[in-house]
């Protein structure tokens, strides 16, 4: 059993930035890690991956404004969120797969206001 425990998550104002981490209770090294997001009334959406290699991929909306990176000593994968706008509010989850299944955190709430 792995669990996935994000924070970092926060109100604040459009143009603003904030960094959002998710610590697993295993080692992280060998796998894909992702981030989600999900709006109210909307479907969890993926915001950015990044491999075991650190290839990392991007949703068009959030090209060039977030960074996704990972800690492997430390076990813990980051969401890097700058120039935030209100349509990135949401629940901002991390997921990973661990052996055949895949974990999901708690999430931690991002809100941006206009």
């Amino acid at each position: 059993q792995v669990q996935l425990v994000e924070s970092g998550g926060g109100l604040v104002q459009a143009g603003g930035s904030l960094r959002l981490s998710c610590a697993a209770s295993g080692s992280i090294s060998v796998n894909a890690m992702r981030w989600y997001r999900q709006a109210p009334g909307k479907p969890r959406d993926l915001v950015a991956t990044i491999t075991s290699g650190g290839m990392t991929n991007y949703a068009d909306s959030v090209k060039g404004r977030f960074t996704i990176s990972r800690d492997n000593a430390k076990n813990t994968v980051y969401l890097q969120m700058n120039s935030l706008k209100p349509e990135d509010t949401g629940v901002y989850y991390c997921n990973g797969l661990f052996g055949l299944s895949f974990y999901w955190g708690q999430g931690t709430q991002v809100t941006v206001s206009s």
